[in-house]
């Protein structure tokens, strides 16, 4: 086994870090940083890394914001949008504070999942999915993504609805591209959130959400708002922020437009040989591209191949006789095979906290 491999397993074989907001993992491919909204599960997001100056301005706020308000109504934000955007604009501290000096706070991922998935929050899940039936098989049917994921994306990202930030997130956006550390892409979520309130999708004392600037029940940055949020109940406003159609239909279709399959499940949890993770990774090999949880997992292999390296169901029977490829993700005495409705989650948050997370809740839900 290579020293890389063996390095990505036995790191992964005893912790994890917990996830950063929604939906910035993606930006963060190439550094290593994970995803997803730990608010709820009482932990603090870890910090991705940080550039040598990293958080210095390069220049004070207020003149910043002059460039960036010039900048928008060239780009089409009508005037008063921009006007009332930043009238009394300033850094939010909170913010910076976040940004900059974020806690490592390391779990293990049954550590992590007994802090999220508690009795009382399946519960919750399960009555949300009876409360909505009617409406969730509409939209699954619609998008052909199964409602219990709808379900249980929705309960992890706002707690199902009943926490969806409080940063205004002009501000938080603000804040995040004057900072400078990854000034480029909150620069540009900004703009999106400026398009968001021109058009009219919500009043801008309305537009709050996390420190990240992730918004609405979806937790959607602005830009996967405008990319994938959808306007089920017909309204003419695509509402992620009170309307249960348009929440659940714009999860669904951010599933579908990352290749959600349905009537396909996300993976198994599954027995390893005696000669353990390192021997069974090691005939199959890790990915070398993606996001640091995508370089976690191995390379994909059809089923019959995970069978013939002594991979078990976890009751010690064979794996399913069916033609399906498949990743292998461990995690300290927990392993995994997993499928690409798996990838699909990871395509909305790129951590395995989240997608495992998102998955063994959907399980636990049921149809």
């Amino acid at each position: 086994m290579t020293r890389n491999v063996r390095a990505v397993v036995l790191a992964g074989a005893s912790t994890l870090l917990m996830p950063m907001p929604t939906h910035v993992a993606r930006l963060d491919a190439q550094e290593g940083a994970t995803g997803a909204t730990a608010q709820a599960a009482g932990v603090v997001p870890a910090s991705p890394p940080t550039s040598i100056d990293a958080g210095v301005p390069k220049q004070d706020f207020d003149t910043w914001a002059q460039g960036v308000r010039a900048q928008a109504l060239q780009r089409g934000i009508s005037e008063p949008t921009v006007t009332a955007a930043f009238a009394n604009l300033q850094p939010l501290p909170v913010v910076v504070e976040r940004d900059r000096s974020q806690a490592e706070l390391v779990l293990s991922l049954d550590e992590y999942l007994q802090r999220r998935l508690t009795r009382k929050f399946i519960r919750a899940g399960r009555e949300m999915a009876a409360k909505h039936r009617s409406l969730l098989q509409r939209v699954a049917s619609d998008y052909d993504v199964q409602s219990k994921y709808l379900v249980a994306i929705w309960g992890v990202e706002s707690n199902y609805g009943r926490f969806q930030g409080v940063r205004p997130t002009i501000q938080a956006l603000a804040t995040l591209a004057w900072e400078g550390r990854r000034g480029p892409f909150f620069l540009g979520e900004l703009f999106n959130a400026l398009e968001i309130v021109d058009r009219g999708y919500i009043a801008l004392p309305q537009l709050q959400g996390s420190w990240a600037g992730a918004m609405g029940q979806t937790q959607f940055m602005p830009s996967s708002y405008l990319k994938y949020a959808q306007d089920y109940d017909r309204d003419g406003n695509r509402d992620i922020w009170h309307s249960e159609g348009d929440i659940f239909a714009s999860v669904a279709n951010y599933l579908k437009s990352y290749g959600w399959v349905g009537g396909e499940t996300w993976g198994r949890e599954v027995r390893l040989p005696k000669g353990g993770a390192l021997s069974v990774i090691d005939k199959v090999g890790l990915r070398t591209s993606g996001c640091r949880a995508e370089r976690e997992m191995t390379a994909r292999a059809p089923l019959s191949r995970w069978k013939a390296v002594g991979v078990r169901a976890l009751d010690g029977g064979p794996l399913p006789a069916v033609e399906r490829n498949a990743s292998l993700v461990h995690n300290g005495n927990r392993t995994f095979l997993v499928y690409g409705n798996y990838e699909a989650l990871l395509g909305y948050n790129c951590a395995h906290t989240y997608a495992l997370s998102v998955a063994l809740l959907a399980d636990r839900i049921g149809s």
